[in-house]
């Protein structure tokens, strides 16, 4: 096996989730019938090899490696460091062989909620993207390539009235400016694309409350949600679940962990922390029944139905954001369509009654 082969199996190793997902449900499954991790993963690694034949398979490279890295004295998820996403390795450094079967399960659920939530929020934001692209290339394509012959047909002596005139007036803007144009709306998606992850502070938290930063705020939300329940029920206390998090987050989730991890040193539990930052985040709701039950007993079993409670509930938010964002975007499309074809037509009326 040379270098190039190597790369190319962490890639796919690392890329092909469903089936790196199914991997670690057999390696669950085995531990689970009192297996070794060792020989675990050479069964798994014999069947994706079809028993030998086929020994550079991706999949047969990674469980040949990983039982390498175990036999140099590393951890599991020293092991997997580069061959999973950083978020699955920190997830399994909650536990050691002895809880390693809850921490693959762990991460089974995690990685399909953070999915779920990701197909939701790229559902409620793909369409409405393409239909407001739409409008503004209809506008610019209007005002460069149908209107100009019109207007010059007609002269310089007709005088615009109604839609035609507000017609016309686009037309010469788009004609002198589409450059401007194109420059804003390529400058407004990067400003919003690059602000995502790094822009915080209490005007990021008023924009939050709008698209697109609500429905990046809630698939934040619910992957830390579902990953804090993760390490918690395999026995990370909150405060080094939160501080492992923190570490390895973006800026924006980051500054949210940081300022909580503050009040959290100072004494208070996860839900009073949350809400002293006052961030919003997750949301109001989740804040006070992390209150209520960060005190309680059998917090990590409260902490996994509410991380998944919050995950359903933020999948039926982004459905009902999409719905909305949908109905909004055709109406748009609807309106700029029928002014376009209104105005055409005065147009048309209004050269023909300069000519007669």
């Amino acid at each position: 096996m040379n270098k190039l082969e190597l790369l190319y199996a962490k890639l796919v190793f690392k890329t092909d989730t469903e089936k790196r997902m199914a991997v670690s449900r057999k390696i669950a499954s085995l531990l689970r019938n009192n297996f070794t991790l060792m020989d675990a993963l050479h069964r798994i690694e014999m069947i994706e090899s079809h028993n030998g034949r086929k020994p550079n398979e991706p999949f047969a490279i990674a469980m040949r490696e990983i039982q390498k890295n175990l036999e140099r004295g590393m951890t599991f998820a020293q092991a997997t460091s580069g061959w999973v996403p950083s978020e699955e390795t920190l997830l399994l450094t909650s536990g050691n062989v002895s809880s390693l079967l809850i921490s693959l399960e762990n991460i089974g659920r995690v990685v399909n909620g953070i999915n779920r939530i990701k197909r939701a929020m790229w559902t409620a934001v793909a369409y409405p993207l393409f239909l407001f692209v739409l409008t503004v290339a209809i506008i610019v394509m209007v005002g460069i390539y149908l209107v100009p012959p019109l207007a010059e047909a007609a002269g310089s002596d007709v005088v615009w009235r109604g839609t035609a005139a507000s017609l016309v007036w686009v037309s010469e803007f788009a004609n002198k400016y589409w450059y401007g144009i194109a420059v804003a709306f390529i400058g407004l998606f990067a400003f919003i694309w690059v602000s995502l992850p790094i822009w915080t502070g209490r005007i990021r938290t008023f924009f939050d409350k709008f698209p697109p930063y609500n429905t990046y705020k809630l698939q934040v939300s619910v992957s830390w949600l579902m990953s804090l329940a993760a390490m918690v029920s395999a026995g990370v206390s909150v405060p080094d679940a939160m501080r492992l998090l923190a570490d390895s987050s973006n800026k924006y989730l980051s500054n949210t962990l940081e300022e909580a991890l503050h009040y959290i040193a100072n004494g208070e539990n996860l839900g009073s922390a949350l809400a002293m930052t006052e961030k919003d985040f997750p949301n109001e709701e989740i804040i006070g029944d992390l209150m209520i039950y960060a005190d309680m007993n059998d917090f990590d079993k409260n902490l996994n139905q509410i991380a998944q409670d919050y995950m359903e509930e933020s999948v039926r938010k982004m459905e009902s954001i999409s719905s909305v964002l949908n109905s909004a975007g055709i109406i748009l499309v609807s309106i700029i369509i029928g002014w376009v074809v209104l105005g055409t037509f005065q147009m048309q009326e209004q050269i023909t009654s300069v000519f007669m």
